[in-house]
């Protein structure tokens, strides 16, 4: 565990100064094969742009964004709750974007976002929680030993930052 680390909620204020700092964290974990939704190589003004959409989100309310920060204020760590989801659905918000720079990880603050994340959603009036993630990788391993429910795992879901295909599996979490 990282006490040096603080994990808190970005506020809508906050959010667009925190842009640059973000960038580094999702470029470092595309270079070092994580299957988020890019790849690699992830330029710069890409992982900009993915970060201002997020910012702009936490702007409408549609996100919470909580972050990881280091003692000189870096963040080294994220992740998002997505609450714009279907009028039916006021009660669930999907999970995204768990991402911890290479150099903090095995340092317990993955587990410190699921944390501050189960607290952001039940401060939101959230109560089930919805994922995904790569088959067979540390973050599946995280999220079964931190209550989570798997549900199945689907192949060939998603491609990893290199092009190859990998699985993906899916969990939730009732609050």
């Amino acid at each position: 565990m990282s006490p040096a680390v603080q994990v808190r909620r970005v506020s809508a204020q906050e959010a667009p100064g925190c842009i640059e700092n973000l960038a580094d964290v999702l470029i470092d974990c595309v270079q070092g094969g994580a299957s988020v939704s890019f790849m690699n190589p992830l330029t710069r003004e890409r992982a900009l742009a993915f970060w201002r959409m997020v910012a702009d989100g936490v702007r409408r309310r549609e996100r919470v964004l909580l972050v990881a920060q280091d003692t000189d204020g870096r963040i080294v760590g994220t992740v998002q709750l997505i609450t714009a989801l279907p009028e039916n659905q006021p009660h669930r918000a999907d999970v995204a974007k768990m991402l911890v720079a290479r150099p903090a990880r095995r340092r317990g603050i993955a587990r410190r976002l699921l944390e501050a994340l189960d607290l952001a959603a039940r401060e939101e009036g959230r109560s089930v929680l919805v994922l995904d993630t790569v088959t067979g990788g540390d973050a599946e391993r995280l999220y079964e030993g931190t209550g989570w429910q798997r549900v199945g795992v689907v192949p060939n879901y998603a491609l990893m930052p290199d092009g190859t295909f990998c699985a993906t599996t899916f969990f939730y979490k009732h609050l």
